[in-house]
């Protein structure tokens, strides 16, 4: 199966000739994406691809069930390991984090993403994120945070919303780092190019493109794209 790994952004790509994507942040996300041709012909705990959320929550054994662990635990691989048990909810568990984590996420309920509200449902991606802030009680607090505003961020992108919601002091990503000394070549873009030339793909040739990843892209690059 003939697959390409390139770097899109703040993104690691891998992108197979089938139709599969997988898309990593390198910290705590990974997106898996299918071509349409796999609508309806996979499941498991992704979902099945029919368009239908409703029927997602389906068994190996083919019953469609409201409670998330029952539908997680058919999905094992071996019946030797032990069913997942239900956690505990971070916030309740970490109640000092509650309040700064509300706060903090409320960026995507705010202004900031209104012209994406109608178009991808905001609340969901909140409560994940809460949910994902409470839960970093061991460090890398921002990071958790940062992540799950930055997957509602993408989730617009893929519709062509473009949101540039990072700030110097909100989840800030300092492309200048990268720059060779007394050059300018790497930004910051809130939405990149769907495929562009860089090191490890310098042909500028992607497999499938994909809309608008956030994070550093090199100018030169850039530019070069746009003459051809």
């Amino acid at each position: 199966m003939p697959f390409q790994i390139r770097s899109m952004g703040i993104y690691l790509v891998v992108d197979t000739s089938v139709g599969l994507i997988l898309m990593w942040d390198k910290k705590t996300s990974i997106f898996i994406k299918l071509s349409p041709s796999f609508q309806g012909h996979v499941c498991g705990l992704c979902g099945n691809y029919d368009g239908n959320g409703n029927n997602d929550f389906t068994t190996r054994s083919q019953s469609v069930v409201g409670n998330v662990l029952e539908f997680a635990n058919s999905w094992k691989v071996s019946s030797s390991c032990p069913n997942a048990n239900r956690t505990k909810d971070p916030c309740t568990a970490n109640p000092y984090r509650k309040a700064w984590a509300q706060k903090q996420c409320s960026i995507i309920t705010s202004g900031v993403f209104a012209k994406c509200h109608s178009q991808v449902e905001p609340n969901e991606y909140y409560q994940a994120c809460v949910d994902d802030a409470c839960a970093c009680d061991t460090g890398g607090d921002c990071e958790c945070f940062c992540t799950a505003v930055a997957a509602y961020a993408q989730a617009c992108n893929e519709l062509d919303i473009c949101i540039a919601w990072r700030t110097p002091s909100i989840c800030p990503l300092f492309c200048d780092y990268y720059n060779p000394q007394g050059e300018c070549e790497w930004h910051y873009q809130p939405c990149g190019a769907p495929c562009m030339k860089t090191c490890n793909n310098p042909s500028g040739k992607c497999l499938h493109e994909l809309r608008g990843l956030e994070g550093k892209h090199n100018h030169a690059y850039l530019i070069l794209l746009i003459k051809s």
